[in-house]
């Protein structure tokens, strides 16, 4: 053992907690170390007692206990927005609350096909939360590649920004003026191909995703039991494609407010854990909110004029991107609200 290398064992003997922190302040993906494993112990211990005291059991979730959960969801999300504050600055915490707002935003619609997909392969409410629970691992791993692998391509090519903001500006474009086809989900190539290639059950099998089930086979006599795929997982497949589908859309959009990859995926989990405890309370009423797709189009084409003019016009504060972005959606829940319900 060298003289450095036996001092710095010996500091490191003499002061463990300064070792500790000093390794905890160590630089990871664009922030710290301990700033990660908070984050990432926090969503453990909100998934762990989602699914072990919350939801043990299979129940239908009233729209009373989603809104419950919503709202704790959402202050845990503000609570960790403010600690952002403290830990790394005003303008950081600015920058997580205008993407957590784009997110939780651009994910509505994803209630309304969530909801179609349910009825779709029939369902039942007392099962709904084990697919969105399972679809929200999936959904924090797909994340979790997504925004690496965008933050990664920015920072080796930057023009690639300027693209992002031409996408937005043509999403934010397209939603003003051109009408959404309705999904029909009967005619989906990705659940052709399961039914084609998978042996599924047409009914349930309690809340089991794959069931051995007795089945006669060619040349044999006596029933075998086989794994069988069930409606459940079909459900969870298309969850999960659905969510890589606004994936797209939404961060794009993040990475278009801000690069930092722990700000845009914390808000992108944040936003979808509570999304998805919204969900019992949202799906019967989303359609409600007609003139939130308006507001939520002009959210994507500011964003997307700020980083196309931003060379030109200079950087916008990121309190001005919270107050507009604030305001616009706001708008649009008033509005939606305001004006008669057609649906009665």
């Amino acid at each position: 053992m060298t003289r450095s290398t036996a001092g710095l064992a010996s500091l490191q003997m003499e002061y463990p907690l300064e070792s500790a922190f000093a390794f905890l302040q160590s630089p990871l993906l664009g922030d710290t170390l301990g700033h990660w494993l908070t984050f990432g112990l926090l969503i453990v211990v909100l998934l762990a007692f989602d699914l072990g005291v919350l939801h043990r059991r299979d129940h239908e979730i009233s729209v009373r206990s989603s809104l419950w959960l919503s709202g704790f969801y959402i202050a845990i999300a503000l609570l960790f927005g403010v600690w952002i504050g403290f830990t790394s600055g005003v303008s950081s915490a600015e920058l997580y609350f205008t993407g957590y707002l784009v997110e939780k935003s651009l994910s509505l619609d994803n209630i309304f096909v969530i909801s179609l997909i349910f009825a779709h392969f029939g369902i039942p409410r007392r099962y709904q939360h084990r697919v969105l629970f399972w679809g929200i691992l999936g959904a924090i791993a797909m994340r979790a590649v997504m925004i690496a692998l965008g933050a990664q391509l920015l920072h080796s090519f930057e023009w690639l920004l300027y693209l992002f903001g031409l996408f937005l500006l043509i999403t934010g474009v397209r939603m003003l003026f051109v009408k959404e086809k309705p999904h029909d989900l009967g005619s989906s190539r990705i659940i052709k191909f399961l039914r084609r290639y998978l042996p599924v059950t047409d009914e349930l099998h309690g809340n089991k995703f794959i069931a051995r089930v007795r089945v006669i086979e060619a040349g044999h006599t006596k029933p075998r039991l086989r794994p069988y795929v069930t409606p459940l997982l079909l459900a969870l497949v298309m969850v999960e494609v659905s969510d890589l589908i606004f994936a797209v859309d939404s961060v794009p959009a993040v990475l278009a407010i801000t690069q930092d990859p722990f700000i845009v995926y914390t808000s992108n989990i944040f936003a979808i854990l509570g999304l998805r405890a919204l969900y019992f309370a949202l799906s019967a009423m989303i359609q409600r909110f007609d003139m939130l797709k308006y507001a939520l189009a002009l959210v994507l084409i500011f964003i997307g004029m700020k980083v196309v003019i931003g060379p030109i016009a200079g950087p916008i504060p990121s309190w001005v991107s919270l107050c507009v972005t604030t305001s616009l959606l706001a708008g649009g829940v008033i509005l939606s609200l305001a004006r008669p319900n057609k649906n009665g």
